[in-house]
């Protein structure tokens, strides 16, 4: 499966932007979706994943309760709704998917498949 995530760009702190994540391939529906992040010199750290059956979420702590995941099957596509954005959440964020896993995952070892990468800046 090929990842395309979009949706990156400048904003103020306290704005809000929606990444998307596009899959092209068979079976999206069976992947957990996840998104992660990395910024200058740091290690890429999970944001948040969606299970590929019912719906369920995981985030990490320091975006609960400001990022919304969620995905449209029929469209083959998973989101990220980020809203209260903070200087802190400046980073290149990435779509990845992990097949059919029991668990939401957040190491990115566990993840089969990745997008390229789209940036975000909030701006203080």
């Amino acid at each position: 499966v090929q990842l395309q995530a979009s949706g990156g760009g400048l904003v103020q702190a306290g704005g809000s932007l929606r990444l998307s994540c596009t899959a092209s391939g068979p079976s999206f529906s069976g992947y957990n979706m996840g998104w992660f992040r990395q910024a200058p010199g740091k290690d890429r750290n999970f944001v948040a994943v969606i299970s590929w059956i019912g719906g369920s979420t995981y985030y990490a702590d320091s975006v609960k309760g400001r990022f919304t995941i969620s995905r449209d099957n029929a469209k083959n596509t998973v989101y990220l709704q980020m809203n209260g954005l903070k200087p802190e959440d400046t980073a290149v964020y990435y779509c990845a998917a992990d097949w059919r896993s029991p668990t939401l995952n957040s190491w990115s070892g566990e993840y089969d498949y990745w997008g390229q990468g789209t940036q975000v800046t909030v701006s203080s």
